[in-house]
């Protein structure tokens, strides 16, 4: 059983469409899989088709201890896998939580308490916020999305950094599962260059699978569906199932 929090504070890195299709591919592959929704914008429950109405109980509900995990999750399309969707209200969760006792563990109780499956998948807010902060100190590993652009660079080093924090102040397991590099455009050399320069920075902690801008990964979730129900044979779900086979044979920890 693996738990892997998707997480970058930059926004527009591809992180949603990397949590969505991922969770598609490793429940295509055979593996239960459950994707936490945890951020307030919902993209990801939309991503699999859970409309706004319904979307309770949800991932607040999970942090405010008003519902289990058996509660809030429910199947989505794809065999195998299930959903605990996102609600607005759970972008006031940072607040509600401030005076409570272990703020930053409350998902980690939930999950501890609950039977799981082989894959849990969590995506992030774009944010270090308390939100992400229960997500790392609920799980093995971090996958980061980092879209092939100079300006994505920047908070890389900061989140490295708060992965470090979080192993050493409460989660000592936490590992880096890899740097995936998203966006990815063969025609731009400026895409190239960045990726070349990420991997001479950070080596085999960079992920060998890279996902290409691809518009039907865009064009997806406007139909409410992963793009490997939308389009199985497009670059971009080639790519993730290309992932999925990668970080399955991936070992569980690497260092930060």
């Amino acid at each position: 059983m693996r738990r892997v929090a998707i997480a970058n504070q930059k926004g527009g890195v591809g992180k949603t469409t990397t949590a969505v299709n991922l969770a598609t591919a490793l429940a295509a592959s055979g593996a239960s899989t459950l994707l936490i929704d945890l951020d307030p914008q919902g993209n990801a429950s939309t991503g699999v088709g859970i409309a706004r109405d319904q979307r309770s109980p949800s991932s607040y509900e999970l942090l405010t201890g008003t519902a289990t995990l058996a509660d809030a999750s429910r199947p989505a399309l794809v065999p195998g896998l299930s959903v605990v969707p996102a609600h607005e209200q759970l972008s006031g969760a940072e607040v509600e939580l401030v005076e409570v006792p272990r703020r930053t563990e409350r998902l980690k109780a939930v999950l501890a308490d609950a039977v799981l499956p082989d894959w849990v998948l969590i995506d992030c807010p774009p944010s270090l916020g308390l939100l992400t902060l229960n997500a790392l100190m609920a799980v093995d590993s971090v996958l980061i999305p980092l879209q092939a652009e100079y300006y994505a660079l920047e908070g890389l080093t900061q989140l490295l950094q708060t992965i470090e924090q979080v192993r050493s102040r409460g989660n000592p397991r936490l590992a880096l599962l890899g740097v995936l590099m998203t966006m990815v455009d063969r025609r731009n050399s400026l895409s190239g260059q960045v990726e070349a320069d990420v991997r001479a920075a950070l080596g085999s902690q960079v992920l060998r699978t890279v996902i290409p801008r691809n518009v039907r990964l865009s064009e997806a979730p406007s139909h409410g569906l992963p793009a490997l129900l939308y389009d199985l044979r497009c670059p971009g779900s080639e790519a993730y199932l290309a992932l999925a086979r990668e970080i399955i044979g991936a070992p569980a920890a690497r260092a930060a």
